[in-house]
């Protein structure tokens, strides 16, 4: 095969085109067989169909063995086992309303802190951060969601719990102790702490997920508010979190999503007393953390079948509440690549 030199400016004296040298002709691919290619193309194909079929097996897996080890708690209590209030393992009675109201408000405490501080800092990083601060600070904020779960235990314990008992837990009392959810003695571990410490837990995921879904609002509407005389903030409450508010909606239900199914951090500081409560300051229970410290020493079918009733529970909670995550991200972003707006 021969190539073209480049030709001369056009002009007096030009010389024709030359042929290159055989050393810079292009090299010659050698085609495989069209059998071999299909070979290949279905291959890859197959095994990537198994590997998307081995994760659909997985959680069904899981369904199926929950639901089996827990059938005998299914047929002993039906679904009074989840309104029931008394867990003695003594006299094999057991019911589920402790922990699901412990997991229901320790979530929701943690909502209620988290949500602000982490659509604000979205927001802040996205519209208002100059560009040199904006890295820094989304991987500050991104690295809380690496820590493991052991080391807010363990900071809860030592750091949170005191500065609760000393400080903030008296002062509640006093200016809203009349309300009852301030009040008893200040213990520093209780439902109050479990709902600090998912709250920085769950920062992380809705302030990333808020972040993305707010650079996919088009830039004309950005430019448009701003271009009818609208200030900054009228531009991002009209034209940007109207935009994203479904969205953002979804980062706050995978936010509870992780709340509702952390474990090692609450069972740390939650207390770990199967009690239905009015006041924050009192201990309580979630149901990832009386699976995690019963499991081991429940000796009785019935006591472990119970556990795996509370298992299936929780997961059937947390799937729902992912599925409704995805369905509303997908409303705002309708499946197209988030662009950045730098």
């Amino acid at each position: 095969m021969t190539g073209i030199r480049p030709e001369r400016p056009a002009g007096e004296g030009a010389e024709p085109p030359q042929p290159l040298p055989l050393s810079y002709a292009v090299p010659r691919v050698e085609r495989r067989s069209y059998r071999v290619d299909k070979f290949l193309d279905t291959s890859f194909r197959n095994l990537l169909m198994l590997c998307s079929a081995s994760v659909m097996a997985i959680m069904l897996l899981f369904f199926y063995e929950l639901t089996v080890r827990s059938e005998l708690s299914i047929k002993e209590f039906g679904f009074q086992f989840f309104l029931g209030q008394t867990w003695d393992p003594v006299f094999g009675d057991f019911g589920a309303l402790p922990f699901i109201y412990g997991t229901l408000l320790s979530s929701f405490l943690a909502l209620l802190l988290a949500v602000p501080t982490a659509v604000g800092v979205a927001i802040f990083v996205t519209e208002l951060c100059p560009r040199f601060l904006a890295s820094p600070i989304a991987f500050l904020v991104e690295l809380l969601a690496a820590i493991p779960s052991v080391i807010y235990g363990l900071w809860g314990i030592f750091v949170l719990a005191p500065i609760l008992r000393r400080h903030v837990q008296p002062w509640l009392a006093e200016t809203l102790g009349w309300t009852g959810l301030f009040s008893g003695p200040p213990f520093g571990i209780g439902m109050l702490a479990a709902g600090v410490i998912l709250a920085i837990m769950i920062v992380p995921i809705i302030a990333s997920i808020t972040r993305e879904v707010l650079r996919a609002v088009p830039q004309n509407q950005r430019e448009a508010a701003l271009a009818l005389g609208a200030t900054k903030w009228e531009m991002v409450r009209m034209a940007v979190l109207r935009n994203a508010r479904a969205g953002i909606l979804g980062s706050i239900i995978l936010g509870l999503g992780r709340a509702v199914g952390e474990t090692m951090a609450v069972t740390m500081v939650i207390g770990n007393r199967p009690e239905i409560a009015k006041s924050l300051f009192a201990p309580g229970y979630s149901m990832a953390s009386v699976i995690a410290n019963e499991f081991a020493e429940a000796t009785g079918e019935l006591y472990l079948s119970a556990l795996m009733e509370i298992g299936l529970a929780l997961l059937f909670v947390t799937v729902i509440i992912n599925i409704l995550a995805r369905i509303l991200i997908w409303s705002i972003t309708r499946g197209v690549p988030v662009r950045s707006n730098a």
